[in-house]
């Protein structure tokens, strides 16, 4: 997306991290502006990805992953057998309601890594297949994690954005700056 993160105050690791974070985050938020539902529930290429979903998949994952630095279960489970559907928003499910979840998630992330004694303090990964057996990672690690999953995602929201009307991301900054 093409915004300017400022630079982080001296010193200030956390700040630049989350900065670059939530510069990511907008990407995402700024592909959904203007869109009906119906339009953020489309799926315009052969992919089944659409901005709604990818908008639940971001919130549910970043959820879990703070769920995980915290050592807590995360809000939702995902396995085999339900992980289709981090990506489709449900009936009841709204753009509106998952922007609100994401926003409070993003609250909470930023409270726990700026209170957090260390960026260097530990957390267990899961028993997942695809991690190492009793791997451990920073709380550096996963501010990286979030932006580097985050970015991929808004990368998405680009291309889905541009495919559903032909809007880009400097149209869409533009639009966010108006309003």
């Amino acid at each position: 997306m093409v915004t300017h993160v400022a630079a982080e105050t001296q010193g200030d690791e956390r700040g630049a991290l989350l900065a670059f974070l939530e510069e990511q985050r907008g990407g995402i938020r700024r592909a959904l502006l203007g869109l009906t539902e119906e339009q953020a529930r489309s799926r315009p290429s052969a992919s089944e990805l659409s901005l709604g979903g990818l908008l639940k998949h971001v919130a549910e994952v970043e959820q879990s992953w703070l769920a995980r630095a915290r050592q807590e279960p995360p809000t939702v489970h995902r396995d085999q057998s339900n992980w289709h559907e981090c990506f489709l928003l449900t009936d009841d499910e709204t753009v509106a309601g998952q922007l609100a979840y994401w926003e409070q998630v993003a609250g909470e992330t930023e409270k726990f890594i700026r209170s957090a004694p260390s960026l260097d303090d530990t957390f267990p990964l899961p028993p997942d297949p695809w991690f190492p057996p009793e791997g451990r990672v920073s709380l550096r690690w996963l501010c990286l994690h979030l932006i580097r999953e985050t970015a991929r995602h808004a990368g998405h929201a680009d291309i889905i954005r541009e495919s559903l009307d032909g809007k880009t991301a400097f149209e869409l900054v533009a639009l966010e700056q108006r309003g």
